[in-house]
């Protein structure tokens, strides 16, 4: 387990744009230096965002639909020439495997998390 972070406060956490999005679409992403995909994040109010995300022990279809918990408000960053736009919230498993995070019952898409 790796060790606490430095104490934020809560304005700290309030300046984050967390919310619930909806995976709408799933590519291959060859180019990224780790195995990746480009995934396509509804979050709400008609707008999909992209990332870049370190998920492949999961299969594209199993993705599709599922219901994640994403940082909409990081800013842009370049990735292998694609541009990610939010990060989609996950924790690692004893094998190393990325768990992707997400609600445990039914949440409207874009719902801020608080």
């Amino acid at each position: 387990m790796s060790p606490l972070k430095p104490q934020a406060t809560y304005d700290d956490f309030g300046r984050l744009d967390i919310r619930i999005g909806k995976v709408v679409e799933v590519e291959s992403f060859p180019r990224a230096r780790n195995p990746s995909y480009k995934v396509g994040v509804d979050v709400g109010a008609g707008r999909t965002m992209w990332s870049s995300a370190q998920i492949t022990n999961y299969e594209p279809a199993a993705l599709i639909g599922s219901l994640v918990v994403c940082v909409c408000n990081l800013g842009p960053k370049n990735i292998a020439g694609f541009t990610s736009e939010l990060l989609i919230l996950g924790a690692q498993d004893a094998g190393g495997h990325v768990i992707v995070l997400g609600p445990r019952s039914e949440v409207a898409v874009g719902e801020p998390i608080f």
